[in-house]
């Protein structure tokens, strides 16, 4: 089954502005996607890896990409096809908190 690297992206802000039963629900839902194997975290503190030419590896503090809003968590999921993924997702608190989930196919490298 393919899949899909799902990153959450939210603030404080819209989800304290969200109503605390859609909230609920989403990490009920969540919950349901934890127990069924989906593998999923709250967002750490982002380390930037450089290692050019193999030569010297280097190590600096915070996220490379920049938005928005601040990442909030990270799942892999798996699902027979994108729209399967976005249904998954759709219900989660990034995506009712007034975030965003962006879905990303995990290709395979043979």
């Amino acid at each position: 089954m393919p899949k899909f690297v799902t990153i959450g992206y939210g603030d404080e802000a819209g989800y304290r502005r969200t109503e605390e039963a859609v909230r609920a629900d989403a990490h009920a839902h969540d919950a349901k996607l934890q127990k069924a194997g989906v593998e999923m975290g709250i967002a750490g503190q982002a380390v930037q890896v450089r290692n050019h030419a193999a030569k010297e590896v280097s190590v600096s503090e915070g996220a490379f990409m920049r938005s928005e809003m601040p990442v909030a968590g990270f799942a892999i999921i798996e699902a027979a096809d994108l729209t399967e993924a976005i249904e998954m997702v759709s219900k989660t608190p990034c995506a009712v908190a007034y975030g965003v989930v962006e879905v990303w196919p995990l290709n395979q490298v043979a």
